[in-house]
């Protein structure tokens, strides 16, 4: 009877800390203790899934966004669309984590990466959406990932190709590249085209993945009065500030790279390589075909409307799929893929925004569930739906969406995002790109040698490389 007695208390005493344990999500260090489970979900839905096991998470999460972003719903005045506030999310988040409460601060792109280097200095948010995550990380401004993608075994292929890596940057103690951001906006580029133009010159359309002479030798043919409506053509047009990202993408299908190394003291560039002057040679050659204004920014003003008169945009961002919609054009307009490189079968420069965690954050755990959130098909699908000017999936899962299928453009927009070059192009938001563009257009402007041009913007940039050492 003794016996009996002693192990029934015992196991009183069991369920008396259990229940205990139970109430403690208040305490901090009980909610550590929750969500260093790992998750037992494999694959897509551990993003889902996650928040049955860490509901022991409380607190406030200030979450930064950057961008078009408003909290509540609004209404376009001159289409009437209709787009749901990111208040959706917090909506949702605070529901799958009862006791946590998610406060937003939102900010637009002027200044965004001096507000932001003031923000994780003084603490002012525990998620951040960085695009410039470089400059943040080598200051040791931001939490390393990796422990808590290994914690949760958090699946990564979910993500497009080359997505996690584009996002990857090196502390201050780092001896190669790692993860302090997980992608949850993203961004590329594509070659749009007016099949309506061509059908009416009696060209084929362009190949999936077109090369650059294809689109000069098509560009030429459609290049003039158009023999059914007797009105000006041009075979193609460009965005002037992009000339040089383009130059350097028609550089990668040629085998060119636009140099090596991550950190500025290891960065060796190659502006002025064969590739990259036979690439400006190139451009040259597809700004005959433009409209006389190109480099001002005029004469494809009517480009995805119905009164087009430019048959190619060689390089046009995800959102034309809502102009097209917008325009009652989604049947004239087509997309094919930019170029790569030709071992690599990479190329474009990679851009979007990830997020990440600061450092000095004393709600960890509770942001590391929101990187997992913004995985989610719910939070993905969201951003879709309601901001795709700003957003673009990042995730596989939304090839079988069927808001994305009802868009054939978007086969070819979803292939290009897993196309991107990764690790990202260092230049891409430092003084190198800046140089590169600014002797472009020139060459572009007044037909300065593209040798004499390039020389200049390797040598320039290089000094300024040599001045952050």
């Amino acid at each position: 009877m003794k016996k009996k007695n002693g192990t029934l208390a015992l196991t009183l005493l069991m369920l008396l800390g259990m229940l205990l344990s139970a109430c403690g999500g208040g305490n901090p260090s009980s909610n550590a203790a929750n969500a260093s489970q790992p998750s037992e979900e494999k694959g897509g839905s551990t993003a889902e899934a996650a928040s049955a096991e860490t509901t022991g998470l409380t607190g406030t999460l200030k979450v930064q966004l950057i961008g078009g972003f408003t909290e509540e719903d609004k209404t376009d005045p001159k289409t009437g669309l209709k787009t749901k506030g990111v208040g959706a999310l917090k909506e949702e988040f605070e529901k799958r984590y009862p006791g946590a409460e998610v406060n937003f601060v939102l900010m637009g792109w002027d200044s965004y990466n001096e507000k932001t280097q003031t923000m994780l200095q003084s603490s002012a948010a525990d998620v951040y959406q960085l695009p410039g995550i470089a400059t943040f990380a080598e200051q040791g401004l931001l939490e390393p990932l990796q422990p808590y993608i290994d914690r949760d075994d958090f699946d990564l292929n979910q993500y497009f190709d080359g997505q996690v890596d584009g996002w990857k940057a090196m502390g201050p103690e780092d001896k190669d590249l790692q993860i302090y951001g997980l992608p949850f906006i993203g961004d590329t580029r594509v070659i749009v085209y007016d099949k309506k133009i061509f059908d009416e010159w009696g060209v084929p359309y362009l190949s999936k993945e077109p090369t650059i002479e294809e689109i000069l030798e098509k560009a030429a043919k459609m290049t003039g009065k158009n023999p059914k409506t007797g009105e000006q053509n041009y075979g193609l047009t460009f965005n002037k500030s992009d000339a040089a990202d383009t130059v350097m993408n028609i550089n990668e299908s040629k085998g060119g790279k636009w140099g090596t190394g991550f950190l500025w003291k290891d960065m060796k560039l190659e502006f002025n390589s064969p590739t990259m002057v036979e690439a400006l040679d190139l451009m040259k050659k597809a700004k005959e075909y433009a409209p006389e204004g190109v480099m001002a920014g005029q004469g494809a003003e009517n480009f995805l409307t119905d009164k087009n008169n430019v048959a190619i945009n060689l390089r046009s961002a995800p959102g034309f799929v809502t102009d097209i919609k917008t325009n009652g054009t989604e049947d004239r307009y087509d997309a094919a893929l930019l170029f790569v490189n030709p071992e690599e079968k990479m190329g474009g420069m990679f851009a979007g925004s990830p997020f990440s965690i600061g450092k000095s954050s004393e709600q960890k755990d509770l942001a590391w569930e929101w990187l997992k959130f913004s995985a989610s098909d719910f939070y993905q699908q969201f951003m879709w739906d309601n901001y795709k000017i700003e957003s673009t999936p990042v995730v596989k899962a939304s090839t079988e969406w069927a808001s994305v299928k009802e868009i054939p453009q978007m086969s070819v927009v979803l292939d290009a995002m897993g196309r991107l070059w990764a690790p990202r192009y260092p230049y891409r938001s430092g003084q190198p790109r800046y140089i590169l563009s600014e002797n472009v257009e020139k060459a572009l402007l007044d037909s300065a040698s593209s040798q004499d041009a390039l020389d200049k913007a390797q040598k320039d940039a290089e000094e300024w490389i040599s001045s952050q050492k």
